[in-house]
């Protein structure tokens, strides 16, 4: 993504240094280097010349379009689990049933609710 945000809108003109992606994205030199040759391998990303900087220079780098979008999405799909959830009720509540008795009227997060009410007396 960051050198994604360092492209022109075509994907050319990417040339900032290695060390400026390390501080921008948190990732050490190796993580930094090792994906730079990856993605060059797989062609997502091109040289295409250096600049002249400080430290001697820097690769200059294109991101080819058209191999990223022939990537396969890698997002996990989303993975049914049967349960239902019930809709959320817009008036007051009648509180949880369980075996039969009725819970309390209120939550007892409720402002009205009092510590014996909270506690199962009727307060």
């Amino acid at each position: 993504m960051f050198l994604a945000d360092k492209a022109s809108d075509d994907g050319s003109g990417i040339w900032c240094s290695k060390g400026t992606i390390q501080r921008h994205t948190e990732l050490g030199e190796t993580t930094v280097k090792r994906t730079i040759r990856e993605f060059l391998k797989e062609g997502i990303l091109v040289e295409t010349g250096s600049r002249g900087c400080k430290n001697g220079f820097t690769v200059v780098y294109r991101i080819d379009l058209a191999k990223v979008e022939a990537l396969e999405l890698t997002a996990e799909p989303d993975i049914e689990t049967g349960a239902t959830v019930d809709p959320v009720q817009t008036g007051p509540g009648t509180g949880a049933t369980v075996a039969g008795v009725p819970g309390p009227q209120r939550p007892p997060n409720h402002p009205k609710t009092s510590y014996a009410q909270a506690r199962g007396g009727r307060g």
